[in-house]
């Protein structure tokens, strides 16, 4: 009875306990669960095609926007670093400055090793470049470069041997691998454009290489606007000169006072220039209030670089880029002048590095200062820089004209400009010849503009589909600019008609070669270029571990390791497509390396295994 009593009270209690209202409570849940499925179900008004046009649409603003990053970061680093040297140089050469701040520090010496260090040092830049663009990948090479330019702004605070000599030689370290690194992130930007607006295209999807002329048209957009831009640098440069130190300089009738002559029959710079240019000196916390603003420039290219400017290759690319070896690396510059096409091109990379320092030291310099004075220096410069940047568009041309009218047509106005400064003698303090030099001076920026977006643009139409050679031939093309930097540096006591044949006959040559090289072309004579050995990929690293098999024995994981090692030995063995007999053969021997190289590791495993299996045997008798 007990038993059956509590039994009454437990039922209720239930029944007191129980919600007054569950048919609600379940409605409630059925809601709830549609709200669910609502939400996590497919949309109806949800568009996939849209919404994957408009992320691309945001991937090819992202390159434009990379693009112009990359110019401007350019530019202000070169305003930076030519304004200051500039300013720097004029300073130093005026005895009075030397002897009143820096009696006993030797100037004069202190500035010829500097530029010992700027124009000697890049002749070697050819067997570092590859390696250091390929360890730290385009964008890096181009942040760290920026710093080292920004190096050499700091250590102007404190003039001295330990401080300037070697930022000089750190920047001549770093011209040849950021130019390098500039003109493969304009390229790349291209092909990444062309891949963003035919992302439909099933190459595209499968990552495979571009067909053959797609992104010519974005390669001329891209390379054009970047020295459109860049050359705006030549404008700014002279900002520090016109507004700081112009104030500060004598008359052009004190400097030239002694020049007897300018033009082609000068030997050397200027002769007779006045050692004496400042009628006041600058005070010191001028100086530093100027170097800190150029600082501040510097400081902002770099974090242009490093924050505005997206990667060049998808991090699996750079991974297979530096997976080659490092000793492939090193020699794949020197492999690729195999290629016709740029050992016909080199006369013109070098005349490319001659023409723009003959603008800078032998134009403005032995005809313009020579004739007006120093003052006129940022005058010439500005409209020298200001045609360079304008005429660049003319590039655009390109899109509707044979891709030789570029090159061409730079070519033809510098002949006719050099064969009429064989004969242009201006006399010293004759203000007449003003008008002439800046006619000169906009037409020399005419041909640069042409010259120098044309050879960059006619490279990265050369090589659009290989994408992993870039680094390399742009190497190639600016270490050659590098030694047409260090020729110039030779040249400065030669007669100035001596510097003009010597420019004259190099460009005759430069289109020469590359009549040649277009004519080889239209007959589709096959070029020859070096074969780039696969990636080998450690086996660490979370991109390329494959799927784990854990049911999978050891000796057929062995077994696969053997097939896989003869399809690699196969494929090493097959020449490349695009190369010549000598290279067949060079290929075959790698081939026969490769492969012995990989056999070696085969007959360990099948020993180790023939071992493995008479263990088993022993150990099997044994237990019998």
């Amino acid at each position: 009875m007990a038993a059956m009593d509590v039994q009454q009270e437990f039922k209720d209690a239930d029944e007191i306990l129980a919600p007054p209202n569950g048919p609600m409570n379940e409605m409630l849940d059925v809601g709830q669960e549609e709200q669910m499925e609502e939400f996590l179900g497919p949309q109806a008004d949800y568009n996939e095609e849209e919404e994957e046009r408009k992320y691309y649409r945001r991937k090819r603003l992202g390159v434009i926007k990379n693009v112009v990053a990359a110019s401007i970061g350019a530019m202000m680093v070169y305003s930076v670093y030519m304004g200051l040297l500039q300013m720097q140089l004029i300073l130093h050469y005026d005895t009075t400055y030397r002897e009143v701040k820096y009696s006993n520090l030797g100037l004069e010496d202190i500035d010829r090793m500097m530029q010992r260090g700027i124009n000697v040092t890049p002749v070697v830049a050819l067997l570092y470049t590859p390696v250091l663009i390929r360890f730290l990948g385009t964008k890096w090479m181009m942040f760290l470069a920026s710093g080292i330019y920004a190096f050499f702004v700091s250590t102007n605070y404190w003039e001295r041997y330990y401080t300037l000599v070697p930022s000089a030689v750190a920047i001549g370290v770093a011209i040849v691998p950021l130019w390098a690194s500039l003109g493969n992130y304009i390229t790349r930007m291209a092909q990444q454009y062309y891949e963003y607006v035919n992302y439909k295209e099933e190459h595209v999807q499968d990552q495979k290489k571009i067909p053959k002329g797609a992104c010519h048209k974005y390669i001329i957009i891209f390379h054009s606007v970047f020295s459109l831009i860049f050359h705006l640098s030549f404008i700014f440069a002279e900002f520090p000169t016109c507004f700081f130190l112009n104030d500060h300089l004598l008359n052009s009738d004190h400097d030239i006072y002694n020049v007897q002559k300018c033009g082609a029959t000068v030997q050397g710079v200027i002769p007779g220039f006045n050692t004496t240019v400042l009628k006041t000196l600058p005070s010191s916390m001028l100086l530093i209030k100027v170097e800190s603003v150029l600082m501040g420039f510097a400081f902002l290219s770099m974090i242009i670089f490093l924050v505005l400017c997206g990667a060049a290759y998808r991090p699996t690319e750079e991974i297979d880029l530096r997976s080659i070896g490092w000793g492939n690396i090193f020699q794949l510059p020197f492999k690729h002048l195999r290629d016709y096409r740029l050992r016909l091109l080199c006369p013109f990379f070098i005349y490319s590095g001659l023409e723009v320092l003959f603008a800078i030291t032998g134009l403005t310099l032995s005809y313009g200062v020579c004739t007006l004075g120093l003052k006129k220096l940022c005058l010439l410069i500005m409209v020298y820089g200001c045609s360079c940047s304008v005429f660049s568009s003319l590039s655009l041309g390109l899109l509707r004209l044979p891709r030789w009218t570029c090159l061409t047509g730079g070519a033809a106005v510098h002949f006719v400009l050099l064969v009429v400064l064989m004969v242009f003698s201006p006399t010293p303090q004759n203000l007449k010849y003003e008008a002439p030099l800046l006619v000169i001076s906009i037409l020399w920026g005419l041909g640069t503009a042409l010259n120098k977006t044309g050879v960059s643009t006619l490279l990265g139409i050369l090589y659009a589909e290989e994408k992993e050679r870039l680094d390399f031939v742009y190497t190639i093309y600016y270490w050659l600019q590098a030694v047409a930097i260090f020729i110039v540096y030779l040249w400065s006591t030669l007669p100035m008609r001596a510097k003009l044949a010597i420019l004259l006959t190099t460009l005759l040559l430069a289109c020469y070669c590359y009549w040649v090289m277009e004519r080889r072309l239209a007959k589709k004579v096959r070029h020859r270029l070096p074969r780039i050995p696969r990636p080998r990929h450690k086996v660490k690293g979370y991109r390329y571990l494959e799927e784990g098999n854990s049911d999978e024995s050891d000796s057929e994981r062995s077994e696969d390791d053997d097939e896989k090692d003869v399809e690699h030995v196969e494929e090493e063995e097959q020449p490349a497509n695009e190369t010549g007999a000598e290279d067949t053969e060079n290929e075959r021997h790698d081939g026969d390396a490769t492969g012995a190289d990989s056999l070696r590791p085969r007959r360990k495993r099948a020993e180790g295994q023939q071992h493995r299996e008479e263990d088993g045997h022993v150990k099997e008798g044994q237990r019998g």
